[in-house]
């Protein structure tokens, strides 16, 4: 019986990523979907833009 317990963690921990990756899966996109991508656009025009700033050093 050491190879049931052996098993468990491994299986338990398979399970739950299983899981994991099917809720982010059915959370892409639906009614948050533009807002998301809105979101994220505008983080990455702030990160553009102070990318883009000119420095004032000497």
């Amino acid at each position: 019986m050491d190879y049931v317990s052996a098993l468990v963690p491994p299986v338990v921990m398979a399970v739950f990523f299983i899981g994991l990756v099917v809720t982010i899966i059915k959370s892409q996109g639906g009614p948050n979907k533009a807002k998301e991508d809105a979101a994220v656009d505008a983080a990455m025009n702030r990160a553009e833009s102070v990318q883009q700033a000119p420095r004032g050093g000497a």
